[in-house]
């Protein structure tokens, strides 16, 4: 069936709709909801690791956040039109690099996706249905699919 016309408006119109809101706190939210969930992840990122709670003013950390919405918003667009996740070969390569260098495994992957999903629920309030959940499911998936085999790649290598 692939990712349809509908899954993709879902999660662009769910993204334009949270960048109107505020997103330094949304991607506090986003990391808050990801240490909940697997509080050794803490460790896996460089701007938390020496800090006992989450900085609230940590440009880097709203940062990594806004790229992990962007890239899952992106790769909606992305399956859509190609059928596929399509980043930039440099970009995946880091991706996986840096995934491998920190020992993220598949369990991680799926700590992002349930704070992910959460985050985005909690922002869409009422506008939030199961048909939005599966679009994003489906964007993050893929994304994570493509950079866990840029993972395998270079461990392989």
């Amino acid at each position: 069936m692939g990712f349809t016309d509908k899954q993709e408006a879902l999660v662009k119109d769910s993204w334009e709709f949270m960048k109107q809101d505020d997103i330094p706190q949304l991607s506090l939210r986003f990391f808050s909801l990801i240490l909940e969930i697997a509080p050794a992840a803490k460790n896996m990122f460089s701007f938390l690791k020496d800090s006992d709670e989450l900085p609230q003013n940590n440009p880097k950390l709203k940062a990594h956040a806004v790229k992990v919405f962007k890239m899952t918003c992106e790769s909606a667009i992305q399956l859509r039109e190609k059928g596929e996740v399509v980043v930039g070969e440099t970009t995946l390569k880091y991706l996986g690099s840096i995934h491998l260098q920190k020992g993220v495994a598949d369990p991680h992957f799926e700590v992002v996706k349930e704070a992910l999903l959460r985050t985005v629920e909690e922002a869409m309030g009422k506008k939030w249905n199961d048909e939005m959940k599966e679009a994003w499911a489906e964007a993050y998936d893929q994304l994570a699919a493509a950079i866990k085999a840029e993972m395998h790649a270079e461990a392989a290598a």
